[in-house]
């Protein structure tokens, strides 16, 4: 495990600790904020990861967690005073406003019909987890039925029409709208800001790296974090800026995110 010394994170950090009013701070949350579990339901956020969230929102322009999780979920322990946006872009909410994709609603029935029809008929171990606007079939738990699942999850999508993605230990249908981490990202972030760090785990996150990449380019200051641990992936490990050991590496570097007292 390689985690990027103190000397150059302080460096990469220091945009935005010394003017937070023109930075954004973007978050994942399963192995990000919680700890990856084998129950889904059950991926809590760290103890102090809300206070840590709201202490950042009191003095950044932007502080917001994007999640394939539904909104619904993530704002039961997440603090109300950040943006919450879940199901990687198709609904947000934001100072207790919720928002839609117009085109996603369209999609429930087919979502519903495709999850009641998995947790009858797909493969015996794999867990279904019905999302409202996309659903995700778990195998971490029997990791023996991750081909059976795909095939599965494949055979669906052409039925359905819904799009297949890899997650971890785990696969995503999703409604064809152009909606991942990155396009969150790219329609969230304002123009004042120009200092934007996103810290992630996921093969999800490499759209969010994209992204950050892109606003690079354009000249703002970005960091890219990856949080280790031995299902990061090479591709967002070699993308990444700096890394962090495990969700409490990336708790600890949030909390470091406070400006400096003046």
């Amino acid at each position: 495990m390689t985690i990027t010394p103190p000397e150059r994170v302080a460096e990469l950090l220091r945009p935005l600790r010394e003017e937070p009013a023109s930075a954004a701070v973007i978050s994942d949350y399963d192995g990000t904020l919680a700890p990856i579990v084998g129950d889904p339901t059950r991926a809590l956020p760290l103890p102090q990861a809300g206070t840590v969230l709201s202490g950042l929102a009191a003095s950044y322009d932007l502080v917001a967690v994007v999640s394939g999780r539904p909104v619904a979920f993530l704002s039961q322990y997440l603090p109300e005073d950040i943006t919450i946006i879940g199901l990687y872009g198709l609904e947000r909410l934001e100072h207790g406003r919720h928002w839609e994709h117009p085109n996603s609603g369209a999609w429930r029935e087919t979502i519903a019909d495709v999850a009641a029809l998995a947790a009858v008929r797909g493969p015996e171990g794999m867990r279904v987890e019905p999302k409202g606007l996309s659903l995700t079939l778990h195998y971490r738990e029997h990791p023996e039925v991750e081909r059976e699942a795909l095939a599965y999850a494949r055979e669906q999508g052409d039925r359905s029409g819904l799009e297949v993605r890899r997650a971890k230990k785990s696969i995503e249908l999703h409604p064809p709208i152009d909606a991942d981490k990155g396009t969150a990202i790219m329609e969230s972030v304002r123009p004042a800001d120009r200092s934007i760090l996103y810290i992630g785990d996921d093969v999800g996150d490499v759209a969010a790296f994209e992204a950050l990449t892109r606003l690079q380019k354009a000249g703002r200051h970005t960091v890219k974090v990856a949080v280790d641990s031995n299902e990061l992936s090479a591709d967002l490990r070699d993308r990444a800026d700096l890394v962090v050991p495990g969700p409490e590496g990336a708790l600890d570097l949030l909390r470091s995110l406070a400006p400096p007292v003046r």
